[in-house]
């Protein structure tokens, strides 16, 4: 059998990883050994944060809109609020943050007419 050199493949790939490791400080950009050590745990944390990154946006819903309900009435809990909104409409947590920052005459009344029942 011939023998097969890996020159071009083992370049191919050794280019592709320091060009995912572009703008890393130091050896992480520029050796390929610390570089794709870089590029792993890089894919690792990305993977983990869009998780978190969900968790931070619905927590900043839920704040949002405990805030806009302690502006509107001092005795209103969050919890009885959704519990009522969830009764009554068909509005996520997202849309009622959206209308408590962005309209707030309408949040208002969607808080008078979930609690004048």
């Amino acid at each position: 059998m011939t023998r097969v050199k890996r020159g071009v493949c083992a370049k191919q790939k050794h280019k592709k990883i320091l060009n995912a490791a572009k703008g890393y400080r130091g050896a992480r950009s520029r050796t390929f050994k610390i570089a794709k050590q870089a590029v792993i745990k890089a894919h690792q944390y990305a993977y983990r944060d869009r998780k978190v990154r969900r968790r931070e946006i619905r927590s900043l819903w839920i704040t949002r809109i405990n805030a806009a309900l302690k502006c509107q009435n001092k005795d209103m809990s969050y919890s009885s609020f959704m519990h009522a909104v969830s009764q009554k409409y068909t509005l996520n947590r997202k849309m009622l943050a959206e209308l408590a920052v962005y309209n707030p005459t309408e949040f208002a009344s969607i808080v008078q007419s979930t609690y004048s029942n």
